[in-house]
């Protein structure tokens, strides 16, 4: 088995390695409630899930692991065309490596080429790493939170970046 990472569309066959990577995500943040069959039902089949919004899901897979997830989707805008990425996850051990960066600008490409011009997505308070990250990346946030009915009881900071679409 090949230590080269591959990234590609997630299968619906999926939903187990996700769920173990984004459990061992949320292990790293006291007061996150991971749960597989409620709140995280769509990994059951996260290909169907996805592609039922219009949107699409990536797998980053080393060996037979899957070390990094993100979807995106297209949303409701009042700016014009535009997507959401959710699921963004990337293993601790992998962090570092460039996958959420190549994720991020997968995702970016993808959501262009269908005339996006924004990109958005919502992070949990606590990931304060991944606001970092974001911003790094040209993501800004305007102040905006929304608190989540989840076992979590999330609170989500609102990130946004505009995107040059194709032309």
């Amino acid at each position: 088995m090949s230590d080269e990472a591959v990234i590609r569309p997630s299968r619906a066959e999926d939903g187990d390695g996700l769920s173990r990577l984004i459990a061992r995500c949320w292990a790293d943040y006291p007061g996150s409630v991971y749960d597989r069959h409620g709140e995280m039902a769509p990994l059951d089949d996260i290909q169907a899930y996805y592609e039922g919004m219009g949107g699409i899901h990536w797998s980053v897979i080393r060996g037979d692991r899957i070390v990094g997830c993100l979807g995106a989707a297209p949303i409701e805008s009042d700016v014009g065309i535009a997507w959401e990425m959710t699921k963004m996850y990337v293993s601790p051990l992998q962090r570092r490596s460039g996958f959420a960066s190549l994720l991020v600008g997968l995702a970016e490409e993808h959501a262009g080429e269908r005339d996006a011009e924004q990109m958005i997505l919502w992070t949990d308070t606590r990931f304060q790493t991944a606001h970092r990250f974001y911003e790094r990346l040209g993501y800004q946030t305007d102040g905006r939170t929304r608190a989540i009915d989840d076992l979590s009881r999330s609170v989500e900071y609102f990130y946004s970046k505009r995107l040059n679409p194709a032309l």
